[in-house]
């Protein structure tokens, strides 16, 4: 008869070897004899999960657990196998059974962060990575994981000082010059960026997510033919990859390949890309209705990833004017509240608040309005709003009837193509001589609005002027200027101010 404890110290030895079939034979004899076996339960589990089973996984170590309950490294490999799952609820539960038993097991702090990270809770996570190199300080998949999360919050510097920790640590670490790449993409680096993707590819060519992002830091460099090739590269790799395939799509659009991106649009919605998003663009090629906005989801989303280099990319490197042309406007007509006068002004999609520092000494109470949570974080930190409200700015209109004295919506419009809607809203919630500054881009050459090539609307004076009326404004001044440049051009705009 087979003795169990031989034939569980050479199934172990085939394991720790990577062999993985001879060992799971052996471990299966063991349990043949000893069907309670501890170790022969959780290891034949860990087997199962190394090949790509996770149910049957699950299975055996919770069965081990029920003969030893008292067994961290158990508890975290149940956990890893339910996180395989899709299972972070119970996965969390089983790493913080194992951390009960040992509080000092670095794994598990760091498996646990993955597992709140996937549940959305960012700050718990971010404790237990920092938990996990507290007892490990040499641990590169929790200062990769770590830097992952810090792009996920928009904190890209620090993102970038953990990426380089466990790359350090680790060369050739794929996933943290990955996680390097995003963070200098979102620090507005996207040279830089492309190098630590080519590193990543270098040394795991078969990632779709870096041939992805670097094909968004090639078109955010300007280089289109390099980005389009990447995206293809990407779905290469993993074919039913929606936002390669949507990206893909972007980069066909800004080359001016009009048929081959209405194709690859089609593409990327049967793929499972948003549908308001690809309506949106379709729309801008000339396919379908032309919408009255931007779609809500696409805007926040939009935002949310930009709040960290906002200011530093639309001043630094577009020339960003709006603000500064918006407080000449006022200032010119002497738009200020009268003695003992106690004006409510509204910063409509304030942003990080870049109007703040001209509105301010015109408000005694000042708020702010936009769609981005991250964006108010940022505006939040500023001190200078009484109050902000995270919402559509025509819907936080509609409930402010005659309780503002100045709305302000600096490059906000370009979001919203019907305007018509949001100036009666914006009438109703002006007090009796209340005024409304606003800049739109300038749509040349026809009336209405359209969509722009960089998913923007620009509007006709005109059209501005006739939806103003309508709602009961008059026009005061409407200035032709240039708003910012983009691709080393001129951007081409309105600042008008209205009078209630």
């Amino acid at each position: 008869m087979d003795d169990p404890g031989a034939l569980l110290r050479q199934a172990v030895q085939l394991h720790q070897q990577g062999r993985l079939d001879a060992a799971a034979t052996l471990y299966r004899r063991v349990l043949d004899a000893a069907p309670r076996q501890f170790d022969a339960l959780h290891l034949l589990g860990v087997i199962e999960r190394q090949r790509g089973n996770p149910a049957r996984a699950a299975e055996l170590i919770g069965a081990a657990l029920q003969v030893d309950p008292g067994q961290a490294r158990a508890h975290c490999n149940l956990g890893a196998a339910l996180q395989d799952l899709d299972r972070p609820a119970d996965a969390l539960a089983s790493y913080d059974a194992a951390l009960r038993l040992d509080p000092r097991y670095a794994l598990a702090w760091n498996n646990r962060g993955n597992a709140l990270r996937r549940l959305g809770r960012q700050g718990e996570a971010l404790d237990s990575y920092e938990r996990a190199l507290a007892i490990q300080a040499g641990y590169p998949e929790a200062w990769c994981q770590r830097a992952m999360l810090l792009n996920d919050l928009g904190r890209f510097e620090e993102a970038a000082a953990s990426a380089e920790q466990a790359s350090s640590r680790r060369p050739g670490y794929a996933d943290a010059l990955l996680a390097l790449g995003n963070a200098l993409q979102g620090m507005d680096l996207p040279a830089d960026a492309v190098r630590a993707y080519d590193a990543a590819l270098a040394a795991a060519p078969r990632q779709a997510d870096a041939w992805c992002a670097r094909g968004a830091a090639l078109k955010k460099s300007g280089d289109l033919a390099a980005a389009l090739d990447s995206y293809d590269r990407a779905l290469a790799l993993r074919p039913d990859y929606a936002l390669a395939a949507h990206y893909r799509a972007n980069a066909l659009r800004a080359l001016g390949r009009r048929d081959d991106a209405r194709a690859a649009y089609h593409q990327a919605l049967a793929l499972g890309a948003d549908g308001n998003d690809i309506a949106f663009a379709l729309a801008a090629l000339g396919e379908g209705a032309l919408p009255d906005a931007a779609p809500r989801d696409y805007v926040r989303e939009l935002f949310d990833g930009y709040a960290g280099r906002f200011e530093r990319h639309l001043v630094g490197q577009l020339g960003y004017r709006t603000p500064a042309l918006l407080a000449a406007l006022l200032s010119r007509h002497g738009v200020a509240p009268a003695p003992g006068a106690a004006w409510h002004v509204a910063d409509l999609g304030c942003g990080t608040g870049l109007c703040a520092p001209f509105l301010r000494p015109l408000a005694a109470r000042l708020t702010g309005v936009d769609l981005s949570p991250k964006m108010l974080e940022r505006a939040a930190q500023t001190g200078s709003y009484d109050a902000l409200a995270c919402a559509e700015i025509g819907d936080w209109l509609a409930g402010q009837e005659h309780d503002c004295d100045l709305l302000v919506a600096a490059d906000v419009l370009v979001y919203i193509g019907a305007l018509d809607t949001l100036f009666a809203r914006a009438h109703a919630a002006l007090g009796p001589g209340g005024r409304f500054a606003f800049s739109c881009e300038a749509l040349e050459g026809a009336d209405g609005y359209a969509i722009t090539a960089s998913n923007r609307f620009a509007h006709a004076l005109a059209y501005v002027q006739r939806c103003a009326a309508q709602a009961g404004f008059v026009l005061v001044e409407a200035e032709r200027a240039v708003l910012r440049r983009e691709h080393g051009e001129d951007v081409q705009g309105w600042v008008v101010l209205l009078a209630a």
